[in-house]
Parts: structure tokens; sequence; C-alpha cells
């Protein structure tokens, strides 16, 4: 099918968070800094700003009480499209920008609709990246189906902010309890409802009949929907059912349901949502207020997103002279200045060494006439010491004296040297609003740099000693305005060192959704190589077609005229120079038309500083829109100060690492420190041959659609959501690559030599799984490492009770399950066991607990594993009885049409 699915072209722009910085600041009960911002592809809407306002004057009074009064929301911005008309009412931004948004308003994919989600992908208690709700969901009647918007609010407030989990499970709706009794998957059980199967609808209503056990299960059959009462006494659990009027707070440790199948009890060990909030930095020693009135509603400001304004400031002191920095330095920056920035963009050049000076002012960029204005003005001599200061002081004179405001603007700060005087223009960049991308080149430079990132919402990097380190950094200092097609994106980044009359040879898919803007560039550290490159039709360049720069700065780049074509472009590169030598070859492209979504690929790191031995995640982030694309390669490159790299296979298999099994965020832990200091991170994704395919179905960690409710003896039933079939549920997708950077990262605390690998013991097992086959009992699990997850474990500790408890707070005292002919495989294979559970005679509905641990060769232990259960059934001999305590009853449809219905029988 390729990526060309109906439901992409209904779309325009979108970009979505990848290395973010969220502003948001907890202080005396209060939030500051949430900022909400509206996809630039939305259509102006004055009711829109106010449904929102709406929403988050609800949401903070909520959040009061259900914090036990000890939250609210103090300060919302809500972020203007430039698109829009200008307003007196809309404010200048300040590190405000779409893609460190806290929440987005965008449109959805169709298939989709309008469910309002959080996309969360970390651990238990971390924050997640952002929440997004669609434009029809604020502005139409949702009361019914998700309840007050301000109750979903704060239900997506908490996966984003304090990182707790859904407690429901749409893949397994119903549980067999302790007490051999099937429950819905909820929290609290004290929600009352009815479970039901639709069976007929006919002249404006509907039959229901009772769910009948499944006699292989022991649960309901795969069609029991269950119907919550309408009228309820539980206030638990937001994390639920917000929607319900009684439903007022989180689940504590006393109301609950640790037995259910859900991901918080999967993620968080079966602790309550309320326990993780408590235990979240936000609520550290802080108290309930006091006094009998809440708190004073929120203020909400309105800010009008601005055009690009960005300052390249950069250092030419002497030691820019060693390793070929001024030369890599200007490689990148011109590769920069003519393939990634916006056009329409303004922007200006300061240089520094000891002192500053202003290369040139702000240029609109039209043309290559603009682009050669500035890159005539790169520094070509290397001397004198280094004044970052005086370099971000001349940076805000460039922007002002071009009568632009420093608020919202940015300055891309590159430097390798130290400056003991950095901070004392802390004070001075915090009160400018400007957004400060740092890129330090090698060991040395200032190490306050990531605070002045840190501070105003930039971006941080690392580039060691080859260029493409470099070319990274700049790629990805792309707009953040929302329009993805605005964006430059990387296909290649490859830099190899060439020996004497040897060639490198590689390969650059282009797929159907990009190939506007094309560039292929060539760097070498001595003699330009000779060059050829053939497009798919067979088409052929070579060396002539390559253009230098004027300023000799050893780059020669190709620019495709119109929209380069679809399929494998081949490229070969001879180092004809008597010493070997480093060749790179750098692509770039946007995507190819307003109507058709790019895929994105984006990374980061699971936080910005690490110390040994704690160990870190890498994240990438691959999608078509808000469509998660699966099973690629998805590869991570870390480097350190010295130029030492790790590879690593990135996984979506929600095991170890992972969260979510195929959600499209590929992560692995990154465990191999090799001394202290910065590394960087690059991220390559790849399809596979006929593998790759985008995902159409629901996404996790959302509000809880409610298919009806039980009012006065009858469901009333609400609008269908649209269900996505399973023929459908996947788009196949053509060959792509993308390549990225996800910034660097800071380790401390490494011992100066031996294993640091051997501090960390295997991953905890977090997919076990637990049936029983006649009298025995069948496991599977996805094989952690010998460290986390890499490499193989020593063994496995295979532990059974009859009782939950037995297993959850005294694993070690369980029974023991004889594994010794149980062999480890590599991290990341699927574990199968089978084995029978003692006494020989066991009941029918008796219910088994099962967890696993496992050892590595140095003797350490995995946590303990998510806890399985098996049933044993004996079959009946007759057909399956039905459900008790469910009556057939008449469905009054007050609200909707016959048509309606049949719809949502069919799904």
């Amino acid at each position: 099918m390729g990526f060309r699915v109906n439901v992409f072209l209904l779309l325009a722009f979108y970009l979505f968070p990848g290395v973010k910085s969220s502003m948001v600041s907890f202080s005396n009960n209060g939030y500051d800094g949430i900022v909400i911002a509206i996809n630039p592809s939305v259509p102006e809407d004055e009711k829109l700003i106010q449904k929102i306002k709406e929403m988050v004057i609800e949401a903070s009074t909520y959040l009061f009480h259900a914090t036990k009064r000890r939250a609210y929301f103090r300060s919302v911005s809500i972020l203007i499209p430039m698109t829009w008309k200008s307003n007196p009412e809309y404010l200048m931004p300040k590190q405000e920008s779409y893609d460190q948004a806290d929440v987005i308003v965008a449109d959805p994919y169709l298939k989709y609709g309008d469910e309002p989600y959080t996309l969360q992908y970390g651990q238990c208690g971390d924050k997640g990246r952002y929440i997004h709700f669609t434009p029809n969901f604020l502005l139409s009647n949702n009361l019914p189906t998700y309840g007050p918007r301000g109750r979903i609010f704060v239900h997506e407030w908490a996966h984003l902010q304090w990182g707790v989990f859904d407690e429901y499970n749409l893949d397994r709706p119903f549980y067999i309890s302790r007490k051999n009794t099937i429950e819905a998957t909820r929290c609290s059980t004290q929600i009352t409802g009815t479970n039901v199967v639709f069976k007929e609808c006919q002249g404006g209503s509907c039959i229901t009949r009772p769910c009948r056990r499944d006699s292989q299960t022991g649960l309901y059959e795969a069609k029991c929907t269950f119907i919550p009462n309408k009228a309820q006494r539980a206030r638990e659990s937001i994390m639920f059912m917000q929607s319900l009027d009684s439903v007022t707070e989180f689940c504590t440790a006393k109301t609950h349901n640790k037995e259910a199948p859900n991901l918080q009890n999967k993620m968080c060990d079966h602790k309550s949502t309320w326990d993780v909030i408590m235990k979240s930095q936000d609520f550290q020693n802080v108290s309930p207020m006091t006094g009998k009135n809440p708190p004073p509603g929120p203020t909400i400001s309105l800010l009008k997103a601005k055009q690009r304004v960005i300052c390249l400031v950069l250092d030419k002191s002497g030691s820019m002279k060693t390793e070929d920095r001024l030369f890599r330095l200007n490689q990148a920056a011109e590769l920069y200045l003519i393939q990634i920035v916006e056009k329409g963009s303004l922007v200006g050049m300061v240089t520094f060494d000891n002192s500053a000076e202003i290369q040139n002012n702000l240029i609109k960029i039209t043309d290559d006439n603009t682009y050669q204005k500035i890159t005539a003005k790169l520094p070509q001599v290397a001397d004198g010491g280094t004044s970052i200061c005086s370099g971000l002081r001349a940076g805000f004179q460039v922007i002002t004296q071009s009568n632009q405001s420093t608020s919202g603007s940015e300055i891309i700060l590159l430097t390798d040297g130290e400056d003991d005087t950095i901070s004392s223009c802390f004070e001075e960049v915090k009160q400018s609003g400007a957004i400060i991308h740092t890129i330090a080149l090698g060991p040395s430079a200032a190490k306050e740099l990531e605070t002045l990132s840190k501070m105003t919402g930039g971006h941080k990097f690392f580039a060691s000693k080859d260029i493409n380190g470099l070319i990274d950094s700049f790629s990805r200092i792309s707009s953040g305005s929302g329009n993805i097609f605005q964006r430059a994106l990387q296909l290649e980044s490859k830099a190899l060192n060439v020996a004497r009359n040897n060639w490198i040879n590689g390969t650059v898919p282009v797929d159907s959704t990009i190939g506007n803007d094309t560039f292929f560039v060539v760097t070498w550290t001595i003699q330009k190589p000779e060059i050829l490159l053939q497009d798919p039709k067979g088409n052929k360049y070579n060396t002539a077609d390559f253009k230098e720069d004027q300023l000799n700065i050893r780059s020669a780049r190709l620019r495709i005229q119109g929209i380069a074509e679809t399929g494998t472009w081949t490229y070969s590169l001879l180092n004809k120079h008597a010493q070997s030598q480093l060749l790179t070859m750098t692509v770039t492209t946007r995507a190819r038309s307003p109507t058709t979504l790019p895929v994105i690929a984006t990374a980061h790191m699971s936080q910005n500083t690490a110390h040994h031995p704690s160990p870190m995640i890498v994240y990438a982030q691959v999608s078509q829109g808000f469509l998660p694309v699966l099973g690629i390669n998805v590869t991570a490159i870390i480097e350190n100060e010295d130029g030492h790299q790790v590879t690593l296979e990135l996984w979506d298999n929600g095991a170890g690492a992972d969260t979510i099994k195929n959600d499209g965020i590929y992560s692995r832990y990154f465990t191999h420190y090799h001394g202290n200091g910065r590394y960087s991170l690059k991220v390559r994704a790849q399809a596979r041959e006929n593998a790759a395919r985008i995902s159409l179905r629901h996404r996790q960690n959302k509000a809880l659609y409610i298919p009806g409710y039980v009012e006065n003896g009858k469901i009333i039933l609400n609008p269908p959501r649209p269900e996505v079939e399973d023929d459908m549920a996947e788009a196949k997708v053509e060959n792509f690559t993308r390549v990225t950077s996800g910034g660097s990262f800071i380790v401390s605390g490494v011992p100066p030599s031996g294993n640091h690998a051997d501090v960390f013991p295997p991953g905890k097992i977090t997919d076990l799984e637990a049936k029983f086959k006649n009298d025995h009992i069948q496991l599977s699990w996805t094989a952690p490492g010998k460290v986390l997850d890499k490499g193989k474990a020593d063994r496995y500790v295979i532990r059974i009770s009859t009782h939950f408890r037995d297993i959850q707070e005294d694993f070690n005292n369980a029974s023991l399950v004889n594994t010794s002919g149980l062999i480890p495989k590599e991290a990341g294979s699927t574990e199968n066991f089978e084995f029978k559970p003692e006494p020989n005679k066991i009941e029918n509905g008796t219910i088994f607990y099962i967890a696993i641990q496992a050892i590595n060769e140095p003797g350490l232990t995995s946590e303990v594993s998510n806890i399985a259960q098996a049933t044993k059934l004996i079959p009946p001999q007759e057909s399956s009885a039905p459900a008790l305590d469910t009556k057939i009853s008449t469905i009054s449809l007050t609200m909707f049409g016959f048509a309606m219905i049949l719809f949502f029988i069919i799904n």
C-alpha cells in the first residue's frame, strides 16, 4: 500500500516534540508555565480558545480536590499559531514553542477519532511527552462519552506529570479474582455495573443477553462489555473512569485493586496511583492548602507565535585551530544555512574570541543570494581566548538592532573552549526570553553550556572528532513552529576513514513522502574524492556536478532540481589521495507536498545526566503524523568525548526498557559507560524490506471511552467510537531511512578501570504470561540479559502460590518450581517453559500465581517479574452456562438513530 493511505490526505501540519524540555514548574501548591499549543493547520476559531480556557479553569478545581488540596493550575499559556490573525490580546512568547508544549491541539488521523490521550512511554513515575486534544474534541459535546473536559485534562495530566498509568485494559477487560469471580478490570472494584453482549437492534431499541463464560479461559466471551451504572458511590478512580459523577479521587493503597491486569499494576509493581503521585518530585514536602476557600482560578495568557529569528554565535578562539575544528564548523554551519534553515527565517551571525564581532545583522532567507551573504562571513582564522558572554550579548544586539525582540528568538551557540566567567550573564540570558541551543565541540567546552540550554528550553549537543557529529547537531535545530513541511529531514550521515584508492559505497532510499529540496553533500579532510551518484532511473551524476564552495572548506554539494526520484539512490566515493582521509556523505530533504506527511524520527535519553551505576534508557520515536511506524531497524550510536562509540539496536517489544509493544517507541538500556563527561546520541531508523508498517489502532494512555451507562435499569448508549477492522489495522510502508541527533547527556562517577557492567543485574521481566494446558502450566516471557537487556542470564528462579500476596509480598518463601532444564536464551528472545504444579490433584477453579526472577553469572538478581495468573478449568459436559446476575434488558435509545447502533454492533 505504501505511505499514501487515504486518511493522510486530510492533514496538513504536524511536528512532534523530540528532545522535550517542559517549562512547567511547581511551587506553593501551584503549577506555572504550562503551554497549550494550537497546530498551525487548525483553522482560526475564537471558540476554540474559549473552550480551552473553560477546560483549564474546570481542571484546576478538579485537580485541587483530587490531590486533597495540594495542587492547582496557577498559570497557563495558550500558544496561537502564526497563521492566525493578530489580536491586541496576544502577547509575545518567550521560550514557549509548539515542539516544547505540554498540550498540543491538532487534528487527528481519521481512524483515531477524537480520543484524548497522552504520549507516555517511560517507566513508572516518569513524565510523559505531551497531551493531545483534537479541535473537534474541544468544540463538541463529549460529556456522555468521556465526562467533563476538565476531568479529562486531569486524567491526562496524571499521565503527563506524574507518570501513572491507566487502570483499565482494553485487551484484557475482565479477569478472574482470587475469590474466583469474574471482575471487570478497574479500580476501584466498588464501581458497579452490568456485563452484557449486544444481541440485536430493531425499531430503535437493542436486546442484550448475559455474558457467557468461555470454557477454555474461564472468562467472559470476547464480545462481553462492562456497562457502568450512572449512579455510583465510589470516589475512585480518576485513572479508570473520570466520567462518573462520583469519581473525584485517585485510588489509594486502601482502595487500589492490585489484581487487575492493567498497565498501572504492571508498570508500578501493583502500587496505587496515589502512592506514585505522592512520591513524585512535585509533592515532596508539600502540605495541603489551609482555609476553606479554593485557590483562585488560573491566569491564562494568549501568546502568538512569531517569525523565526536565529543568530549563530560561533567560537573562533585559538583552540579552534586544533583537529580541523574551524573547517568542520564552517562545513556544518554552511550546511545548516543552505539546507536546514526554513525559508522566510531571519538569520544573523556573530563570531567571538576574547571579544565578539557582529558579522551579519538579521537577513531574511529568501534565495541562494541571502544564504551566501551569511556564509561568506564564516570565520576563516582562529585566534584569541574565549568569552562566551561577549558572544551572547552581541547575539542579542543583532536581534534588537533589527527591530526584533529577543523574546522567543533563538541563538545557536557553538564553542570548544572553557570560560570561567560564563555564569556572569546567566541572569541576562534568563531575562532576554531567548532560546539558547548549545553545541559543545570537543572535550574542553565549557561545562556550563547545558545550564544555558536548560534554563531557556533549548537543545544541547556534543560533537567529538568527526564532521558528522557537528552536521547532525545543526540538522536537529529545526523550526519548532509545528509546520512539518518546513522541516529538513536527514536521510544519510556517514563518515568513514578511506585508504588510498579505496571506494566507499552506499544507498539512500527516497520514499514517496519526501524529495523536495534534496541535497547530497560530500566532505573530505585532504583532497576532494571522485564522486559517483545514480538515481533510481539510472541517471548519473559525477564529481563535476558537485559544486565546491568558494570558501574552500573541503565540501561539495549537489542539489537535485525539482522532486528527487522515488526509489533507491546509490553513491560511491573514491579516495584518490596518497594518504587515507575521512570522507563523509550527508543527505537532507523535505516533505514532498503539503498533502503527504513524511516519516519522522526523534530521539532522546531518559535523563540529561547519569551517575554511575544508574542505567539510562535510549528512546526513539518513529511516526508518520500521529501514527506509529512498526517493524523497522532502529539503531542508536552513542559516543563519548574520546570518540569511543557504542551501538545499540533498539526494540519495540514491550519488554525490558520498552513499556508498550508496537507503539512506535523503540528503546533500550544504556549501561556501557566509557569514562566521565559528555556523550552524544545519534539514531538511525531504517525500514526493513516488506516488514515496516503503520499501525492505525487506538493508542494506550488515554481517557476511557464509555459505550454507555445503566440508568434506572436501562442501558443508554453513547455514540459509537470509530474502530479499525483487523484487516485494515496496519498499512505497509515502503523503504526509508531517517537519521537524527538525540542531543547530549553527561555521565559522572564512572570508576577509572574495570568492567563497569558487572554492577547491573538482569532486567525485570514484565510480560510473563501463564495458562493451563491439561495438567501443566505453560509460561512465556521475553528473555532479559546478563546486564539488563544485553547478553544472557545465567538461570531463572520461578515461584508459584495459590495466594496472590505470597508472590507479591514474600516471593522468596513461595513454592519453588524446578527449572533445572531451563537454559536462558539471548536477551529479547521468547522463552517458553512448561511444568506440572504440585499437588497432583487440583480442583476445578484453582488459581495459581506465578512470578520469575533472572540471575546473572556474577550472582546479581533481577527484580521480581509481573505476576502471571493461571486458572485450572475443567470443561463442563454441556454447553457453557450464562453468567449469573445479568438480566436481559431493552436499551432505551433516546439520543441515537438505528444506523448508529448498527455501526456500533458491527464494530
